[in-house]
C-alpha cells in the first residue's frame, strides 16, 4: 500500500461529531504502565526534537509539507507538496506538543487555528481532500514539484480519515475550534466510499470502502480496503463511529482471504456468524506464532490505528494479542531470521533516495508482499524463506520502534538506540532520520512528516497515556465501535 491518509466526516453533519461534547480530561484513557525514570529524559528529548522536525516542515501557510532535507548545516527547506495526511500529523503532533508541555497553550491554539484557517481555504469535493496541494498557497497541485509529471486530483479514502483524527483531535483539545472544525466536516459523508454488501454478488458489492475516486472522471479505483488490520480501518472506524456507515462494515472486512484464494500462506481458522454477517476468521502461523496479518507485512499498518483507537484495552484477547505477536514477529526477523541485528520495517524513504515499502513479507497476505530489503531478496511465493545470507541490505525506518513501544518498550528503545549509536542516524535538531541501510550504513537524508507525525503520537502516548486518545473515547466510538471490538473473536 501507498502512504495514506484516512478521511473520515459526519455523514448527519457537525452534530454527528458530537464536538460540542468532546471528552473531558476525565475521560482520558486509564494510565498505561509509566516509562522507567531513566527512560523519561531520553523520551522527552526525542519528542522535542522530532516537533522540531514538524515545526520545520510546516510553511507560513500553516501546512504541513511532506518532508525536509536535514542533510545540509542550513535551515531546511520544506517540500513543496503535502497531503492530507501531513496535515493530519501537524495538528496531532501540536497538540501532543503542549501536552507535554515543549509548548504553551496560547501557543498551540495559534498554530491550530492557523492550520484549521487553511484548510478551510484548501478545495474539496464531496467534503472530502484531495491527495495532493501545495504546501505554500493550498493550491491543488496538477504536476509534480520534483518531474513535472502530471498529478491527477485525487480523492483518498485512507489519507482523509488521517486529516480528519487531526482535526478531531485539534477540537477536543482547544474548545476555540469545535464550532470550525465541525463545520468543515459537516458535509463530509463515509458513504460516499461505501459500497453496500450484497450476498448475490460479494465481489462486486462487498460492504468495505473504496480506496478513492478520480474528480477528473468521477472514476473510481478498482479496488476496495478489503484487509481489516491495515492503516484504513480507521476511516471504517470513523465512519462506524459518526453513523455514515453500518456497524456491519467492520464484519465484512477480511482477517485473512478465505482458504481457496492466492495469498501468502494457506491460512488456519474457521467460519463465524457475528451480527448475522458469515465471516472467515482466519490467521496466518509465523514462527509457530498465530497472528492476523496485515496486507503487506508493514508495522504501520497494524500499529498506527491504535495510538489513537484504544483497540488492545477493547479487545485484550483479539487485537492486544494479534498487536503484541505481530511486534514479536517483526522483532525476530530482524534479529532471528534475517540477521541484521536491527529490526523495525516500515514504508519508509529509501536511504538512497525515493521511497518505497518495507515490511516482513510473511506477515502480510499480498504475494509479493513487502520486503525488508531493497535487493528484496526473500519474497517468496508459498514457498520456504530462504537462509539468513539471503538478507542482504535491510532498511529498518525508526517509526516502526516507536510503534512498537507499547508492546515491546525496552527492546524498542535498545533497537532506537543502537540506530542512533552505531549509524549516525539522530540529528540532534530534528530528531531520527527517516530510515537505514544496515547492510550499506546509508542513512537517510530526509524526514517525512507521516513518520515523524507517527513517532510524535507514539511518544506522547508513552509520556502521557490517552493524550491523544480522548476524541475517540466519546460518542460514536464507545457505543459502535467499542462493542464490535469487544465481539471480535480472532481465531489466533
Amino acid at each position: 500500500m501507498d502512504r495514506r491518509t484516512f478521511l473520515a466526516a459526519a455523514g448527519t453533519g457537525a452534530a454527528a461529531l458530537s464536538l460540542g461534547a468532546v471528552s473531558t480530561p476525565a475521560l482520558a484513557a486509564p494510565a498505561a504502565a509509566t516509562p522507567l525514570s531513566s527512560d523519561l529524559p531520553l523520551l522527552r528529548r526525542w519528542f522535542q526534537d522530532t516537533y522540531r522536525s514538524i515545526e520545520a516542515m510546516t510553511t507560513d501557510f500553516g501546512l504541513t509539507a511532506d518532508k525536509i532535507d536535514i542533510s545540509g548545516p542550513g535551515t531546511p527547506v520544506p517540500s513543496r507538496n503535502t497531503s492530507p495526511t501531513n496535515i493530519g500529523c501537524g495538528l496531532w503532533s501540536t497538540v501532543a506538543a503542549a501536552g507535554l508541555g515543549v509548548i504553551g497553550r496560547d501557543t498551540m491554539y495559534r498554530r491550530l487555528a492557523h492550520t484549521v484557517s487553511a484548510i478551510e481555504r484548501l478545495e474539496r469535493h464531496h467534503g472530502f481532500w484531495l491527495n495532493w496541494y501545495d504546501a505554500y498557497d493550498g493550491s491543488v497541485l496538477t504536476s509534480w514539484p520534483e518531474t513535472g509529471d502530471p498529478v491527477r486530483p485525487f480523492l483518498s479514502s485512507v489519507d482523509n480519515a488521517w486529516l480528519v483524527t487531526g482535526l478531531r483531535i485539534a477540537a477536543d483539545a482547544e474548545p476555540r475550534l469545535r464550532g470550525r472544525v465541525a463545520a468543515i466536516l459537516a458535509t463530509a459523508d463515509w458513504s460516499y466510499y461505501y459500497t453496500p454488501y450484497d450476498p448475490a454478488d460479494p465481489v462486486k458489492y462487498p460492504g468495505q470502502l473504496r480506496g478513492g475516486f478520480w474528480t477528473d472522471t468521477g472514476e473510481p479505483t478498482g479496488h476496495h480496503y478489503g484487509a481489516l488490520n491495515t492503516e484504513p480501518r480507521m476511516a471504517s472506524y470513523l465512519g462506524i463511529a459518526d453513523g455514515s456507515l453500518p456497524g456491519e462494515h467492520y464484519w465484512h472486512m477480511l482477517r485473512t482471504m478465505i482458504p481457496e484464494h492466492g495469498q501468502e500462506q494457506p491460512p488456519g481458522g474457521a467460519y463465524e456468524t457475528i451480527d448475522g454477517v458469515r465471516l472467515w476468521q482466519g490467521h496466518y502461523t509465523y514462527r509457530g506464532r498465530k497472528l492476523v496479518p496485515t496486507w503487506g507485512g508493514s508495522m504501520f499498518e497494524a500499529l498506527m490505528v491504535p495510538l489513537f483507537v484504544p483497540e488492545t484495552e477493547w479487545s485484550p484477547r483479539s487485537w492486544g494479542t494479534t498487536h503484541h505477536r505481530y511486534v514479536r514477529s517483526q522483532i525476530e526477523h530482524g534479529l532471528e531470521e534475517a540477521g541484521y541485528g536491527y529490526w523495525g520495517f516500515s514504508p519508509s524513504n529509501v536511504p538512497e533516495g525515493g521511497y518505497q515499502e518495507y515490511g516482513v513479507d510473511a506477515i502480510g497476505m499480498q504475494i509479493d508482499g513487502y520486503a525488508s530489503n531493497t535487493d528484496r531478496t526473500f519474497v517468496t511465493h508459498g514457498e520456504p524463506l530462504p537462509p539468513a545470507s539471503a538478507y542482504t541490505n535491510g532498511v529498518v525506518t525508526p517509526h516502526a520502534s516507536f510503534l512498537a513501544l507499547p508492546q515491546a518498550r525496552g527492546e524498542a528503545i535498545a533497537n532506537l538506540k543502537a540506530i542512533a549509536a552505531d549509524f549516525g542516524a539522530y540529528d540532534d535538531r530534528y530528531g531520527f532520520r527517516d530510515s537505514v541501510n544496515v547492510g550499506t550504513g546509508r542513512v537517510s537524508d530526509f524526514v517525512l512528516a507521516l513518520d515523524q507525525g507517527m513517532i510524535a503520537a507514539a511518544l506522547a502516548q508513552e509520556l502521557r497515556p490517552g493524550l491523544l486518545q480522548r476524541p475517540f473515547r466519546t460518542g460514536g466510538f464507545t457505543s459502535r465501535v467499542r462493542p464490535l471490538l469487544a465481539k471480535e473473536r480472532f481465531s489466533i
